[in-house]
Order: structure tokens, then sequence, then C-alpha cells
């Protein structure tokens, strides 16, 4: 009998370890069902005078703690001087006593209930590990292995739980196969804390702006150490991204280090999102400029700014308006969600000619020198909104860029 106690001791220090549990939630978890056990087969009422040890030495015992009264009122609680004497000799009226209650075939009893707590308690302990180990990886990126796939959804093997990337989050275009490695970005995770009965879940997707910004972060490392920052993202996800960069070294070229040597760092990128065109900005503090980049690959010849409003019109040359507003208007609207800023794209014709139906000399607006903006340019020249606060001449533009990647 002694041996079987010994093992059961020993046997939950050797379960902690293996399972990095901190050994005294086994103790005390077992302590609580051996109470409840001894409850159930002896039919006590209640367990909140019970007390369980386990030792080396003695195994699992029960131990039943009684106030010391006159007269017993409740023999599970109470316990008269006359037989705490009897226990002690120097036992008064209000002590309390602490009496062996261990039953005979206690050790055969406490090894069943001990091994089907513990059998709980580690997976409970596993599954709030796995919970507080993903818990922390929200927003970042992590390597998956494609275990099924199904029409809503598809399931990823992420090491130590299971993935899941609702067909939502799938990118346009992209087949999944069982087997692929593919890198996902973690949206979040539930489970575990909320119900214990069920592993964490990890939601992950292939088309959140985040899994851009990480992807630069791991092949940038000036980006990784701070030096070059993200500023701002806006995604089509399997069709095109554009990226605003901005560097806090004057010597070192945010968009030149995003690109790489010889395009190597961007392409690896636009490998990993197979094929996803990629657009590096410069970003600027300065709204006209920061537009006019957002843009690329159009040339801006100049941008109105309307602060109030958040709203900028921005002048093309002729040849280049379709390519600033992009196919189906996908480069006017990316670069407007990189800014912020509600873009209204003009050719130069245009806008001479609205200008001419106001009587506005063209001279005026396209003189490099100019930086004021006239008081009777409003809204009846048709611009939404106040009238602009600013002219901004950008003659440069982002014409040293490719185009996107």
């Amino acid at each position: 009998m002694k041996k079987e106690k010994i093992d059961i001791i020993d046997a939950i220090g050797a379960l902690a370890r293996e399972k990095d549990i901190d050994e005294t939630i086994l103790i005390n978890t077992i302590e609580d069902a051996l109470k409840a056990a001894y409850r159930r087969n002896n039919q006590v009422q209640s367990t909140q005078n019970l007390t369980v040890r386990l030792s080396h030495k003695d195994g699992a015992q029960v131990f039943a703690r009684k106030l010391v009264t006159e007269e017993v009122e409740d023999p599970e609680t109470q316990i008269s001087l006359e037989d705490a004497h009897l226990i002690r000799s120097d036992f008064h009226v209000d002590d309390i006593v602490e009496i062996d209650v261990t039953p005979e075939d206690f050790g055969r009893v406490a090894a069943q209930t001990a091994k089907q707590m513990l059998v709980q308690r580690i997976r409970e302990a596993e599954r709030g590990k796995i919970y507080e180990e993903y818990i922390e990886k929200e927003q970042e990126i992590l390597t998956a292995i494609i275990q099924r796939v199904e029409p809503r959804a598809i399931y990823v093997e992420l090491g130590r739980t299971e993935g899941v990337m609702e067909s939502s989050e799938f990118m346009p275009g992209e087949q999944y196969r069982e087997g692929d490695h593919i890198k996902v970005y973690v949206l979040r995770v539930q489970g575990s804390k909320a119900d214990p009965g069920r592993n964490p879940q990890v939601y992950v997707s292939r088309i959140h702006p985040g899994l851009v910004k990480r992807l630069f972060e791991m092949e940038v490392p000036e980006i990784a150490t701070g030096v070059v920052q993200i500023r701002s993202i806006a995604r089509e996800a399997g069709n095109r991204t554009k990226i605003a960069v901005y560097s806090t070294d004057p010597l070192i070229d945010a968009v030149g280090a995003c690109v790489g040597p010889r395009g190597a760092r961007v392409e690896k990128v636009v490998s990993e999102l197979k094929n996803e065109k990629i657009d590096i900005i410069k970003w600027s503090e300065d709204p006209a400029e920061f537009v006019a980049n957002a843009l690329n690959p159009a040339h801006v010849v100049s941008v109105f700014i309307s602060e109030e409003e958040k709203i900028c019109r921005v002048v093309v040359p002729d040849q280049q308006l379709s390519l600033a507003i992009g196919k189906e208007g996908q480069n006017a609207r990316l670069a407007a969600k990189l800014t912020s800023w509600k873009i209204d794209i003009k050719s130069e014709s245009q806008i001479q000619e609205l200008f001419a139906e106001h009587g506005i000399d063209t001279t005026q607006v396209f003189d490099e020198e100019t930086v004021g903006y006239p008081e009777e340019w409003s809204q009846d020249m048709g611009f939404e909104g106040d009238a602009y606060d600013s002219f901004a001449y950008n003659p440069d533009s982002n014409n040293d860029l490719d185009g996107g990647y």
C-alpha cells in the first residue's frame, strides 16, 4: 500500500516536469478531487471542513476539521470536548481538531480519482499554455502547413495548434493544396479562457495589409531596426499594394532599402504574394507631395489641397490620365486609401478648360513659384467643398520609380 501511495505523489512530480506545469497546481487539483470523492463515497454533506494531504510518507490522507464544543449539534463539523480529549488532553472549547478520517480503501479511490483529474487538468493546462503562446502572436506572421481545404475555409497547422483561414480571407486567384507551406497573418485567437473545453482557435488571413508589412519587416533589416518606417499600407489583395515608407536617417533611402539590391528584397515579398504588384512610395508630411507620390506610376503636374474637406484635386498630363486613375480606378482608389485623402484627378486639358470657363489665367496656376490660391477659385468652379487652401507644384513627381514590382 505504501508503495502505491508513493507512486501517486511521484507521478505528479513526473507529469509536472514532463508537461511543464506547476506541480502545486496539480497537487491542489488532486486534493480538491479527493475531497469530492470522499464526500461522494461517505455521504458527507460538505467538503468545507475537509483537508486532503499528499505526501511520500503517508500517501493520500483525509482530515476532518471540527470545532470543539460543549454540546455537539452537527457531528460533521463539531466534536465534544470529551472526545477531543481522547485525541489530545490539552484541547479546549472553540479549538479546531483535525481528525484522520481516511477510509481503508482510500488508496485505490485516490489512484483512480487522481488519474482522471490529472488527465483533465493537464489538458486544460496545455490549452491554456497554447492560448497564451498564440495570443502573443496576434498581428504577427507565421508559417503554416495546409492540412485540409474546404469551400468555406482551409485548416492549417501552426505548430502546437490548428489555424483557420475563412474563405473571406483567401487571396483572390490563389490555389490552396494540402501540404503547401504558406505565410499567414494572425487575425485573432479565441478559446481556452473563454471556453476551457476547447482548443484555442487561431484565425489567420492572406489578404490583410499586415501580412505585407510583416513580410517587409522580415526582408528589410532597416525596417526591423526602425530606421525605415512603414507609415501606411493600402492593399487590394492578389492584385496591387501601395506601401508608404519613411527613413529617420537622411543618409538612408527608404524606398531603395525596401527595393533592395537589384530588387531582391521586394521580389521576395512579391513571390510570397504570388506576383501581387507592389508600389513602394516615399511618405511625406506635406500632403500634396504625399498624394503626388501615391499616384505613382503616373507623373503629377500639380496638386490642389483643401485641408478642411480633406480633398485634393490632382492635375496630370493628358496622356497619363488613365494611368493615374488605373484600371477600374484602382490606382486612384489605392492612393486615396494610402493617404486618407479624397482625390479628384483631372488632365491638364480638363483643368485648363475649367479655368477658361471661369476666366482664370492658367499661367498663374502652373507657375512654379505660385503658392497662394486666389479666393475666387471656389465652389463655382466645380471644386468640391470650399476653396482649396494651397497649390503645390511637383514637376519631379515619382518618375524615378518603376511603378510597381
